[in-house]
């Protein structure tokens, strides 16, 4: 879940919210932010059962401080493995999942930054896909309406949808596409593509697109173009009728459409 946020009071009621539903589920909780861990946990007090989930280690806290020096690019996979591992940790010390808020707005404040970040949401949810791990993903607004929408845009569900689409993980394909894809989205979809940087599967650079409702002919090109730099035919799963219609008048023989039910 992406969350932008104009406000910390705004953030902190939506965090503990999550965090109190992951306790109901059974799930580990993990709150990742800026502060000293207890001033974090200050956030957390009046949670039910919240206090004994911290002492027994249900809940935790996480200073970025203390984690992320100022200025820090994360390397995407590394960060992304580390809450795979987190997630499969959680189920066998017994609890049903591992659900985490995190407010990355202090990772964010340079291009470097952002598109390591872009890169880490598309490879973890690769990783978490199949694993039971939810987490929200918060920045604030003052990092920029570009990159609000380029977070927004690679998360399945947020409260930002100015970008008009989602290009996010699957465990069935190499990416999943929602909503629509039309020349007002085209660049912001490139950037997507090129930072995410999907990988094909014995040749084939399988797409989910079953949640897109429309598809221009620019960002089909540039899904192809993707496919090809990697060597692979794209293969494009929808029920938009006019997939295979746009794939033929451009006469893309390298792009096979499977019509999903």
């Amino acid at each position: 879940m992406y969350w932008a946020y104009e406000d910390h009071g705004q953030f902190h009621r939506h965090a503990r919210e999550f965090i109190g539903d992951g306790l109901r589920l059974g799930q580990q909780v993990w709150y990742v932010a800026p502060g000293d861990t207890s001033a974090l946990a200050a956030d957390l007090r009046g949670i039910d059962g919240v206090e004994e989930a911290l002492r027994i280690g249900a809940a935790k806290v996480v200073s970025l401080d203390s984690t992320h020096p100022a200025n820090a690019v994360i390397d995407p996979v590394a960060q992304a493995g580390h809450y795979a591992a987190a997630t499969r940790n959680a189920v066998t010390a017994g609890f049903t999942g591992l659900r985490v808020v995190r407010d990355w707005t202090t990772l964010v404040r340079n291009a470097r930054q952002a598109a390591a970040f872009a890169r880490y949401e598309h490879v973890l949810d690769q990783y978490t896909a199949a694993l039971p791990f939810s987490a929200m993903c918060a920045y604030h607004h003052q990092v920029g309406e570009d990159v609000v929408a380029r977070a927004a845009c690679l998360h399945p569900i947020g409260n930002a949808t100015a970008a008009g689409f989602r290009l996010f993980g699957s465990t069935e394909a190499a990416l999943a596409l929602d909503g629509e894809l039309d020349c007002s989205s085209g660049d912001l979809f490139a950037e997507a593509l090129r930072l995410a940087d999907p990988r094909p599967v014995a040749g084939r650079l399988v797409v989910d697109a079953t949640g897109l409702r429309f598809l221009d002919h620019n960002c089909l090109l540039r899904l192809t173009e993707h496919a090809a730099r990697h060597d692979a035919t794209l293969v494009l799963r929808t029920a938009w009728p006019g997939a295979a219609r746009l794939v033929d008048a451009l006469d893309l023989t390298c792009v096979e459409v499977e019509t999903a039910a």
